[in-house]
């Protein structure tokens, strides 16, 4: 059994714990905050009476094997690095870090400390994303798609209002990309593999940080556009484009309905009975990786991620 504590108490928090009761193989070790009142709010929540209020605490305890850092972008890595530090298996909230530098400087002390470094990027476990992946030999030679995921985000009338927002801070990591852009170009990694190139524009909103984004990345004999908003929303499908066939599918964050359409016209639909609420899948992973399974596929992806978002804000216009 995994005991896991959590650091951080935003809604994502509790998707978590709730996901974590269709994985035998965790259980909640208790919750972390800086409030007292936040972490007995969210312990009661939860079911648990165990909290802490100081991190090196938290850490130092013998009823914790790992911990899930879901506090703001910018405090993932210093968090994660204690924990490591600490001897525990570290399960980070998306993004990792901000930094594909900071992700591998975490990957040298995790080994160090023989303990497991890990991304919760839900698509990439999603079996929806199984399925899609199954059906791209049946395109032919790839040579467009395009990746799409935009969502209005409720606290965006906050930052209209002139207010400070953890997700749009940039002191914090903020921003579209790396709250929602980062699921469309870990899909593109995980699907195509790393870009030659990219370029990138945004649309900046008062705090400073991207509110929306497009990007445009490379490949041989392939392009692949990204389209990701947090101060917008938008149903569009995702879209593969090979010389055979086209595939769509609704939610990139986790795929319910894919249509094959060939040039004849014919079509081939397969829908995913599943809920859209997927965490459960990697916590599933996350489960395996600390028993011995390998995990240079899972941190490979994340950094290849890490280093095309470096890219796509170098190029940001």
């Amino acid at each position: 059994m995994i005991r896991i504590a959590t650091i951080g108490t935003s809604r994502i928090t509790y998707q978590f714990v709730d996901a974590m009761d269709q994985v035998p193989q965790v259980a909640l070790a208790g919750v972390y905050s800086r409030s007292p009142e936040t972490a007995q709010k969210a312990a009661t929540a939860f079911g648990t009476d165990v909290t802490w209020t100081d991190l090196d605490t938290m850490l130092g305890s013998d009823d914790v094997d790992a911990v899930y850092v879901a506090s703001p972008n910018g405090a993932h890595y210093e968090q994660a690095l204690r924990a490591i530090d600490a001897g525990k298996h570290v399960f980070l909230e998306k993004p990792a870090v901000p930094t594909a530098a900071e992700f591998s400087a975490l990957l040298d002390t995790a080994a160090e400390h023989g303990v497991v470094i890990f991304e919760g990027m839900r698509n990439a476990y999603d079996p929806g994303t199984s399925a899609l992946r199954s059906l791209l030999p049946d395109l032919g030679q790839i040579r467009r798609a395009s990746l799409a995921y935009s969502q209005r985000s409720s606290r965006y009338d906050l930052v209209l209002a002139g207010q400070s927002v953890n997700i749009f801070d940039p002191k914090l990591a903020g921003g579209a990309l790396y709250d929602i852009g980062v699921y469309c170009v870990s899909m593109m990694v995980d699907l195509f593999g790393a870009p030659q190139s990219v370029s990138a524009a945004k649309v900046t909103v008062g705090s400073g940080v991207d509110g929306a984004g497009a990007v445009l990345a490379r490949y041989p004999g392939m392009v692949v556009d990204l389209s990701y908003s947090k101060i917008t929303a938008s149903d569009r499908p995702c879209e593969i484009q090979g010389e055979l066939a086209t595939l769509t599918f609704d939610r990139i964050a986790a795929p319910r309905e894919l249509v094959v359409t060939y040039l004849d016209g014919k079509s081939e639909s397969q829908k995913i009975d599943l809920s859209p609420a997927n965490m459960a899948f990697e916590i599933k992973r996350f489960a395996e990786l600390v028993a011995g399974a390998d995990p240079t596929p899972d941190q490979q992806r994340t950094l290849h991620t890490l280093e095309t978002i470096d890219a796509i804000h170098a190029a940001m216009i």
